[in-house]
């Protein structure tokens, strides 16, 4: 059934995973540093609250952060937006943001630290999702992959054209999401590892090169740059 069928039907909830430590951006707490002329989360926040796809928001931050996000929602009148505290590590986070999700068949976790996040790859997102219950947004590699080994060696160079850069928003049925955050016993760097690990099949959509995560000084500048140039 196409997603035009569907719409009325689509209870899309969105997690913005934004409660990280910034310990690499030094004194600059990224979420909060300002991209043009809005805080980085308000960007991503935002599109998800100008998007008719999306019914909920849960927005889970740091202790250090949850005040100046709750007083960021209500400045920019985010009405789907709750803000709610992060755990230990990102996974704890998300399963957070899964708990404080109401009656949602789908659920997108999405970085609060990549701000060029647009409704278009929403769509696109949910129409993969809907054909194996798990999507995720990746970019072809365009730099040749060497595997190496302890002291540095190569031992392998991987073939470009079977790799992918993955990166948020990651979509899935929100059975098979829960599911896997509560069989989850190790560290994960994504969500759809989780979903793997459980041997479910994740489609991969095209994301965009410039929907970056800003982790670095150097990623911050390179956002002002693509932000100029955004609508």
């Amino acid at each position: 059934m196409s997603l035009r069928a569907q719409r009325s039907n689509l209870k899309l909830g969105a997690i913005i995973a934004a409660a990280g430590s910034s310990e690499r951006m030094g004194d600059v707490d990224k979420i909060f540093a300002l991209l043009r002329d809005k805080p980085l989360l308000a960007w991503s926040v935002d599109t998800c609250q100008g998007c008719d796809l999306v019914q909920q928001i849960v927005i889970v931050l740091s202790s250090t952060n949850l005040k100046l996000g709750q007083k960021l929602a209500e400045e920019r009148a985010w009405s789907k937006a709750a803000v709610c505290l992060g755990g230990a590590q990102r996974q704890d986070s998300v399963r957070e943001g899964i708990r404080r999700l109401k009656d949602c068949a789908w659920v997108m976790v999405h970085d609060g630290a990549r701000p060029f996040l647009t409704c278009e790859l929403i769509q696109r997102g949910i129409e993969a999702a809907m054909e194996t219950g798990a999507a995720v947004a990746a970019v072809p590699m365009n730099d040749t992959i060497k595997l190496a080994d302890d002291t540095g060696v190569v031992v392998k160079t991987l073939q470009r054209n079977e790799l992918w850069a993955t990166q948020t928003p990651q979509i899935f049925s929100s059975d098979i999401i829960t599911r896997a955050y509560q069989e989850l016993r190790t560290e994960v760097t994504d969500d759809a590892t989780a979903v793997e690990r459980l041997g479910y099949r994740v489609r991969l959509w095209m994301g965009a090169h410039n929907n970056i995560k800003v982790t670095t000084p150097e990623d911050l500048a390179l956002a002002q740059i693509i932000a100029q140039n955004m609508p």
